[in-house]
């Protein structure tokens, strides 16, 4: 785009939409959008249309408007032609859209308003790269779009997207931010891990202290953990309630669920730092300074239940979701089988072992959830105890991905697939030594794009018990926002079109379409990785410029 004058620009190609459309064909005619366009909606889709108006008003500088229409479709006071319009249609499934550029304008018909966004999503993708900035960059005239008609709609209802603020605390900013991205690319969760050893993150009321001590470290690994070198630089920060309490409207504005998790009854190692008598020792402890799985642990006395129990409730006034998350992977037993409270409780409870009481207590927290309509989501080392009927499994173990997910539909559970080698983003993009430093090598986004949520192995008769799939960002190596940009895409576009599109993968197709989508990341600003490597200012290790 130029500042020289006024220009109409042409859009792009529909077939270089991401995620890739289920079904799309040209039609005749186009039309060119204005300064004279107006959005209009039934009432349903109102919200929809306000929103896609606000985004088309701020990168075009025209004063687009947001009408309701008649029951005829038509708006007061506008021409019949020139218009995007907005509605619900019979027909379609709530997540289902269709979108037809047409010589009147464009109609994006929902059979649901979520379904509606969806086809503004789209639409925004047809629009030249340069229009999907937050301001104009020139002066733009008009944008021509070709006659298309496109039916999409999700291959899964879950299609997460993970971000660990835990190791790495990211500012409220970035929380938005990846709101918007996910939601462009028509992911509808967002799952935030709020607490783990290193770090808590959630504002608690009943006990100040998690947010007073918990959210701080004195330091963090220096390079990779196993080199055993430390930065001394203290790191923290937490939300507030009000901070999250945003950042769930904002999200529920673009129909994106944020799933919070609260770890336990392992990695709360941050907790009992604040919190002692929360431990199985009393002694006193700081919040981890290094990576991996801390062997501090929860007790199980009552007093450390009716603590969790009073946290989840907080939690759920912040969050409306009907999933709440309560993690349950990597639980050392080591403190438990040592400890004689611990076993005495064991032996109350009718256990063989203390190590069986993270059973038990997974089964008090699904109680004390579903006692207030929610349903709990536990990683799946929960299975190996038992997990409590009606929990939504989170596979994630690469060894036990398969069984793991087939044991859990067979026996009455949801399942969303995270299996970490092709979802977990914080591993390295390459093994090469110019890629900054990661957990471990290597996914690459063909990797990435070549997952199938439905193990092969899995009966039929139990492929709806896959709900969908969600990728992973951990944030051991992952100190700022630019960097969380950079592990994140174009990975997760990839990942993005495994959950939204039907089955069967094409790389050969998807990337050409990919290198055209880059595009539109650079004009939101995405710190993406190059599909040819990292730029100089990504490397580790120095890197020429391309061309030098």
């Amino acid at each position: 785009m130029t500042p020289e004058g006024p220009m109409t620009f042409e859009g792009m190609p529909a077939t270089t939409v991401v995620p890739k459309p289920r079904e799309l064909s040209a039609r005749p005619g186009a039309t060119t959008l204005s300064r004279s366009t107006l959005v209009s909606s039934d009432g349903p889709c109102a919200g929809v249309a306000r929103l896609l108006a606000g985004e088309l008003e701020g990168a075009t500088g025209w004063p687009v408007d947001a009408r309701l229409a008649d029951a005829r479709g038509a708006a007061a006071g506008s021409p019949e032609s020139n218009r995007v319009h907005i509605a619900l249609s019979t027909g379609l499934e709530p997540e289902e859209y269709r979108l037809v550029v047409h010589d009147g304008g464009v109609t994006i018909a929902g059979g649901s308003p979520a379904g509606a966004f969806y086809g503004t999503r789209t639409l925004l993708q047809l629009l030249p790269a340069d229009l999907l900035r937050a301001a104009p960059a020139g002066s733009v005239e008009g944008v021509r779009l070709a006659g298309v008609e496109i039916t999409d709609g999700p291959r899964f209802a879950w299609r997460g997207i993970g971000l660990d603020v835990a190791r790495h605390f990211m500012p409220k900013s970035f929380l938005l931010r990846l709101v918007d991205l996910a939601a462009f690319h028509k992911l509808n969760v967002l799952h935030l891990h709020l607490t783990d050893d290193q770090g808590w993150r959630f504002q608690v009321d009943a006990y100040p202290r998690l947010t007073e001590v918990g959210a701080w470290r004195r330091e963090s690994p220096l390079g990779h953990y196993r080199d055993h070198l430390a930065d001394g630089v203290p790191h923290g920060g937490f939300y507030t309630k009000q901070d999250l309490r945003e950042v769930v409207s904002y999200a529920a504005r673009r129909f994106v669920t944020v799933l919070p998790e609260i770890d336990m009854p392992g990695h709360m190692q941050a907790a009992i730092a604040a919190y002692p008598e929360l431990g199985n020792t009393g002694e006193p402890l700081e919040v981890f300074t290094n990576w991996g799985i801390s062997d501090h642990v929860l007790n199980m006395q009552d007093a450390t239940l009716r603590f969790c129990t009073d946290v989840l409730e907080e939690l759920m006034e912040v969050f409306p979701g009907r999933y709440v998350h309560i993690g349950g992977d990597e639980c050392p037993t080591t403190e438990w089988e040592a400890s004689r409270p611990a076993r005495r409780r064991a032996q109350t409870e009718g256990l063989a072992s203390a190590a069986d009481l993270q059973g038990w207590f997974t089964a008090r927290m699904a109680a004390v959830l579903k006692e207030r309509g929610r349903t709990l989501v536990a990683w799946d080392e929960v299975l190996d105890a038992g997990a409590p009927e009606g929990a939504l499994i989170a596979v994630w173990r690469a060894e036990h991905a398969t069984r793991a997910a087939i044991e859990a539909a067979r026996t009455g559970h949801d399942v969303v697939m995270a299996p970490e080698t092709f979802a977990y983003l914080d591993w390295a993009h390459t093994d090469g030594p110019e890629e900054p430093v990661a957990i471990r090598p290597a996914l690459s986004v063909e990797r990435v794009y070549s997952f199938e949520a439905v193990p092969v192995d899995l009966e039929a008769g139990y492929h709806n018990r896959v709900v969908g799939a969600q990728c992973q960002l951990w944030t051991e190596y992952v100190h700022t926002p630019a960097h969380a940009e950079y592990m994140y895409f174009p990975r997760a576009c990839a990942f993005a079109e495994t959950v939204w599109s039907q089955a069967g993968r094409d790389w050969a197709a998807f990337e050409p379409r990919l290198s055209r989508h880059l595009s539109r990341l650079a004009a939101k600003g995405v710190n993406y990785r190059p599909l040819t490597g990292p730029t100089p200012g990504q490397a580790r290790t120095w890197l020429p410029p391309a061309g030098s």
